[in-house]
């Protein structure tokens, strides 16, 4: 049982995440719903592009994907065809070991 006035460690998580968005915005105000809509899913988002382009870096180092860069266009990403064997044999077993993990606990 969590001691008197500890805060969960998701909602301390969440209160670090708003005194961060405050930190950098010290004259922003707004209320529970524009914070959660707003500050938290910013923040979200934010964190999330910096891991998609880290994902996206190693499937293509990997040969999983194909980046394609045109010329004064945004890169594309797609399958890498040739891989697409080899790609179902590694998403079915991520899904086995996550069924695995789920069922252990």
């Amino acid at each position: 049982m969590p001691e008197r006035g500890s805060v969960p460690f998701e909602s301390a998580h969440i209160g670090y995440e708003i005194l961060a968005y405050l930190a950098e915005h010290p004259d922003s105000s707004d209320t529970v719903e524009g914070i959660i809509e707003w500050w938290l899913l910013e923040h979200k988002i934010e964190y999330q592009s910096a891991q998609v382009k880290e994902a996206l870096i190693d499937l293509v180092a990997k040969g999983l994907i194909v980046e394609d860069k045109r010329m004064n266009s945004r890169t594309r990403y797609r399958l890498n065809q040739h891989k697409h064997g080899e790609i179902r044999v590694l998403l079915d077993q991520q899904s086995y070991d996550m069924g695995r993990t789920r069922g252990s606990g």
